[in-house]
């Protein structure tokens, strides 16, 4: 068989020791993703979507949410039909067949590698001024990489470590402590809703879409709707991490259903309502420009007190972002290291914690290793370009085995599937096409290195060569 064909059957068992434990149900599922989903964007993308659309960007807000909500539909379908570690790599094998699993998983480890290691340097951020302020004098060359003027991002390393060594003592334990996260971070949003709202003015609604669908202003920036919608399509994907847990589920069938489609609904509810709040208490040209756009509408609603505690939350919100990713990063080497594309001894489930304890510690130190010495500027925005490559696989998955086998009884059924999967395919690849070409290019080369890693080691080794 070719190796660029051979394909995994779908129901696929594992050794004990290459098997994880199933520990997690639906409400440490939807957290799990509500974790991924709610961090960085809504506290800064509300300002720079805004700033890109004017009041539209609640559409951009619909739009992003529309594609990732087709997206999700599929993968509901794929995961309780495989609910096996991997996500979209492992549905790309069964379905499509290795060689396009490999990219698939190639374009995964990308995505939540590059959103780790940004998240931690977004994190160490907040974490250095608190050390400032705090007066510890800790020099300034361990506060910021190379490329920031300093010599290593100490605080980013830290937090990206600790974070693996949490994840690698357990799931369940680390699920816990972010559900705990979560709700503290739906709180703060709640209480800015609920501060922004006796301020609301109809009139900051107009012009309600100065700069149209799409455009582009004199110093050639894309501006308007659908440019701001493929920007704050970052805010919502994180939903996928969910699938890569898919072996953990206690009901499958049931769990991953909620988990997926209950945590995508949940968070466009939730960016909506924040972004009608943060336009309603405060014109657009005055909180755009900030980078703690909702602490910036608070303060300037005379509550400071507020103000910093939705700042606190955004520091408690960023190492969940962080744990929920690298969780998907590790799941995603982990069954690439088991189908032995990757090498196999990272595969290994430790026998007390029930987690590939190897593998997860790998992920935190490659993170780790880039959020302390590497610029992320320019390679951040790839994280989106992986994450639409697998969403775009996913769909197709679903068209192809719908088509190839009809009859195949499904848990869960992606409804008007012939509609739903292809506009996600659609969807999908537009918002690629409006990545800039620069990062297209750095995807491309990046796949193409995976390439060549396949052809010299994984396509001799596979357990199906």
């Amino acid at each position: 068989m070719s190796y660029l064909t051979r394909r995994k059957p779908i129901e696929t068992d594992h050794a004990e020791h290459h098997r994880l434990k199933r520990t997690l149900g639906w409400a440490h599922l939807t957290a799990l993703g509500v974790g991924a989903i709610v961090g960085t964007g809504i506290y800064t993308l509300t300002g720079v979507g805004a700033g890109m659309a004017g009041p539209a960007f609640l559409l951009s807000f619909l739009i992003a949410g529309a594609v990732c909500a087709c997206a999700a539909l599929c993968y509901a379908e794929m995961a309780t039909l495989m609910p096996q570690a991997g996500s979209a790599y492992a549905y790309s094998y069964a379905v499509m067949g290795e060689t396009t699993a490999w990219v698939v998983g190639w374009s995964l480890i990308l995505e939540y590698t590059v959103v780790c290691a940004a998240v931690s340097v977004g994190w160490a951020g907040y974490a250095a001024g608190l050390i400032r302020d705090a007066g510890l004098g800790v020099p300034e060359a361990l506060l910021a990489g190379p490329g920031s003027g300093g010599v290593v991002n100490l605080p980013a390393i830290l937090i990206a470590l600790a974070v693996a060594v949490l994840l690698a003592l357990g799931t369940r334990e680390s699920a816990r402590i972010n559900f705990v996260l979560v709700i503290v971070k739906l709180a703060a949003l709640a209480g800015f809703i609920l501060l922004a709202a006796p301020a609301f003015d109809p009139a900051n609604f107009q012009p309600f879409m100065p700069h149209g669908w799409s455009g582009v202003s004199a110093e050639g920036v894309k501006l308007g709707v659908l440019p701001a919608a493929a920007l704050i399509f970052f805010a919502f994907y994180g939903f996928d991490a969910i699938s890569t847990a898919a072996e953990e589920a206690r009901r499958p069938e049931r769990d991953l259903t909620i988990a997926i489609v209950g945590s995508m609904a949940l968070c466009t509810a939730i960016y909506m309502a924040v972004a009608a709040a943060a336009i309603g208490a405060s014109p657009v040209a005055q909180f755009a420009a900030s980078d703690e756009p909702l602490a910036f509408v608070l303060r300037a609603l005379n509550h400071p007190l507020a103000a910093a505690l939705i700042a606190g939350a955004a520091v408690v919100a960023l190492p969940t972002v962080i744990m929920v990713f690298m969780f998907g990063q590790s799941r995603v080497f982990f069954a690439m290291a088991r189908d032995r594309l990757l090498p196999p001894g990272l595969a290994r489930v430790h026998p007390r914690f029930g987690t590939p304890v190897a593998v997860t510690l790998l992920t935190g130190v490659i993170a780790a290793a880039i959020a302390g010495f590497l610029p992320l500027k320019d390679i951040a925005e790839l994280a989106n370009a992986g994450t639409l490559a697998a969403f775009v696989a996913v769909a197709i998955s679903v068209i192809l085995l719908r088509l190839r086998e009809p009859g195949r009884e499904r848990r869960f059924k992606t409804p008007l599937w012939q509609v739903i999967a292809p506009a996600a395919v659609l969807g999908c690849l537009y918002l690629f096409w409006s990545l800039p070409a620069a990062t297209q290019l750095r995807f491309l080369v990046w796949n193409a290195v995976g390439l060549g890693v396949y052809l010299l080691y994984g396509r001799t080794r596979s357990a199906l060569a």
